[in-house]
């Protein structure tokens, strides 16, 4: 039987994503209902952005709450929620100042423009890593280091240069007169679940110090609990410059952040500027930013922080372990439940990543892939772990059993 929303969705979308032939009725948690009444374990959340799973009582009830206040003033008025955030986001460890917008590519964006204002016009070039991915806009996809993101785009903003990622010696070579600004994943997400070495993050924040840089941190996926700490800089005891937010900050809801430290978001104020630099019509508005204060309590409250890191030790260990007895997993990275699976198809019964993606969501459980030979695990952090346990085995046995 022919589902009506995919056949008007044919009709009447752009065709941007290949959808799975699914469409999603409910939510709860950690479990997706579909039209047909088929259950799924959800070990994805929404690309990261439901880090407290589907319809959370307490998120609900922050939004609730709100939208019986008041939905949109504009940010010309003052809001208690959206100050709220910008106090939650300070005081979890980056003492900085807030501007909120709609997505991480937004947030990106505007770190960007913020970084040409310290340049004053004589400085305006940003290092980026290749393989990196920092969003779609026009700025964001030339700081990406992927080509297919902004091919058929020509001709392309100027003033990105790429090196290797984890490689300093390339990024202190690649400075010159006009460079700005760094700008890195503390751990590269779509570039296939990359975790640099120790050294790498303290060494960009000693090239930034020395040059007079803005060290800027894509935490779009790494943020707000998802690797164990609020934000994943923060393994490597330093703090950037600026630190950009997305999926998760929202639960779900569209809000993206751009955070910047004194010196850097002065250039921001209105009154050093002359002007308004940047703006946005709905960025921070009172509902989604009261749910995005709600979910620190939250994380907080239940010690969410604790249990990433914890569970994503063990699971760690548990698909190290099972690297060791089949050739068709090399091994494992990420940090808390920031995930990855590095698959060898050569020795397996898979042809790639992507058909483990295909042979999970048929056995009702959404996993994703971002790289040929990566599967990439990012559960809500308060998943249940009588749900995930059974969910791990299934993938286990998608991987190692032709069955």
């Amino acid at each position: 039987m022919t589902d009506p929303t995919i056949t008007a969705h044919d009709r009447y979308l752009t065709l941007n994503y290949p959808r799975y032939p699914i469409t999603i009725t409910h939510a709860s948690g950690s479990t997706l209902t579909d039209s047909t009444g088929k259950t799924y374990t959800d070990l994805f959340a929404g690309f990261g952005a439901g880090i407290l799973g589907h319809c959370h009582p307490d998120l609900v009830a922050a939004a609730n709450d709100q939208m019986n206040k008041v939905w949109h003033v504009g940010n010309l008025l003052h809001t208690e929620p959206q100050t709220r955030l910008a106090q939650h986001i300070a005081q979890k460890g980056f003492n900085g100042r807030s501007y909120f917008c709609h997505s991480g590519s937004d947030a990106n964006e505007a770190a960007f423009k913020l970084a040409r204002l310290h340049g004053q016009n004589k400085r305006h070039k940003i290092i980026a890593t290749n393989q990196s991915f920092h969003g779609r806009g026009f700025a964001a996809m030339m700081a990406t280091g992927q080509d297919k993101v902004r091919s058929g785009f020509a001709p392309y903003l100027p003033g990105f240069e790429h090196v290797p990622y984890n490689d300093l010696d390339a990024v202190k070579h690649k400075i010159d007169p006009e460079t700005i600004a760094i700008i890195v994943e503390p751990i590269q997400g779509e570039g296939g679940m990359n975790v640099p070495d120790p050294a790498y993050l303290p060494g960009l924040r000693d090239l930034c110090d020395r040059h007079d840089l803005l060290l800027i941190c894509d935490e779009v996926w790494t943020g707000c609990g998802r690797t164990g700490k609020w934000f994943a800089y923060q393994h490597s005891n330093i703090e950037p410059d600026i630190l950009t937010l997305g999926k998760a900050i929202g639960c779900g809801l569209p809000v993206g952040v751009m955070c910047a430290n004194e010196r850097a978001a002065k250039y921001f104020d209105f009154n050093h500027y002359g002007g308004v630099p940047h703006a946005t019509t709905l960025g921070g508005a009172p509902v989604p930013t009261a749910v995005s204060a709600a979910m620190f309590d939250i994380i907080e409250r239940d010690n969410l922080l604790a249990r990433a890191e914890s569970l994503g030790d063990e699971i760690t260990e548990r698909w190290n372990s099972l690297a060791q007895s089949t050739p068709a997993v090399t091994r494992v990275r990420g940090k808390g439940l920031f995930l990855a699976v590095e698959l060898n198809p050569k020795n397996a019964c898979f042809d790639n990543a992507f058909d483990v993606v295909a042979k999970a969501l048929d056995q009702g459980l959404v996993i994703n892939a971002c790289q040929q030979n990566i599967l990439r695990i990012a559960p809500p952090l308060n998943i249940p772990t009588d749900q995930l346990n059974p969910a791990l085995t299934l993938l286990e046995k998608l991987i190692t059993d032709d069955t």
